[in-house]
């Protein structure tokens, strides 16, 4: 009998996603669903004004091409368990968004290693997957199709999508005359479409009206209670430890303190509210 329903478990699976790296995880609530050990990544930052690809191989031949090494994020350790949701805080530039794009298997690390587990629905940049030359109802379809969805599934949820976004008048209008609060509710719409084992959120729903975030942090609250596992970036400290249980705060790509969203939330907190450092004024001249 258990085979059976394993069998009718994959085959609606197969309806839903086309690829296998969005099938449905077989990770219980509790158990680790993401983990990450000593991830470091790197960029190369380039300070040299080289705008033609003629003077880029000469450079590149005379070994005058010189780059600096940027470390965005450094021996990240991060176990997440299924069903958590997780705050991530930090200024510009502390690695935050960098580090959901690891999960989200956008980038590599350039040392570690990363385990996801399940499906991933990755709202990470605004208009990300969105072609702006298409209209509303033609993004549906590309955007779902990017999230791994069958175009089968994506008609039998079409309504479902329109409905959440309240765009049902601009179905036929072309993107790219969208505010970003549209712009917003299509993509989330969009990616909770199904209700994912991992939801990433970074910092999207800063946009958008009051009423629509609601429906938003409900939606969010309604998938963590049926065991979706939520990374959540924003620089609203009250709307993380609303919405997350844990959290973790990056600074210049190290981690300065992870526990329970509260405590975190508080301790970033008093040091974004703490006086700045006095300028140290050089003597004068004699």
């Amino acid at each position: 009998m258990a085979n059976v329903e394993e069998k009718k478990n994959e085959l609606d699976d197969k309806k839903i996603f086309t690829s296998n790296a969005q099938r449905t995880t077989t990770v219980a609530k509790g158990e680790t669903i993401i983990e990450l050990k000593d991830v470091t990544i790197r960029f190369n930052k380039n300070n040299l004004k080289v705008d033609n690809l003629k003077e880029y191989f000469i450079r590149l031949v005379t070994k005058q091409l010189m780059f600096q090494e940027f470390i965005a994020l450094k021996d990240i350790n991060l176990d997440i368990k299924k069903g958590e949701a997780w705050g991530f805080l930090g200024t510009n530039g502390a690695g935050k968004s960098t580090l959901l794009k690891v999960v989200s298997r956008i980038l590599k690390p350039a040392s570690g290693t990363v385990k996801v587990s399940g499906t991933v629905a990755a709202l990470i940049e605004l208009g990300a997957g969105i072609d702006p030359q298409l209209t509303a109802r033609e993004n549906i379809f590309l955007n779902g199709t990017l999230l791994g969805y069958s175009k089968a599934f994506i008609e039998s949820k079409f309504d479902d999508i329109v409905e959440f976004s309240e765009l049902q008048d601009f179905l036929d209008s072309p993107v790219k005359n969208f505010s970003s609060g549209m712009k917003t509710r299509l993509a989330f719409s969009i990616a909770t479409a199904v209700e994912p084992d991992i939801l990433i959120a970074d910092e999207i729903l800063a946009v958008g009206d009051m009423r629509f975030k609601k429906k938003c942090a409900a939606k969010m609250t309604a998938m963590l209670e049926d065991g979706t596992t939520l990374l959540y970036v924003s620089h609203n400290i009250a709307a993380v430890k609303k919405q997350c249980n844990k959290a973790m705060w990056l600074d210049h790509g190290n981690v300065v303190m992870v526990g329970d969203a509260d405590t975190v939330c508080d301790a970033f907190k008093a040091e974004m509210d703490a006086p700045a450092p006095a300028k140290t004024q050089s003597k004068d001249k004699k």
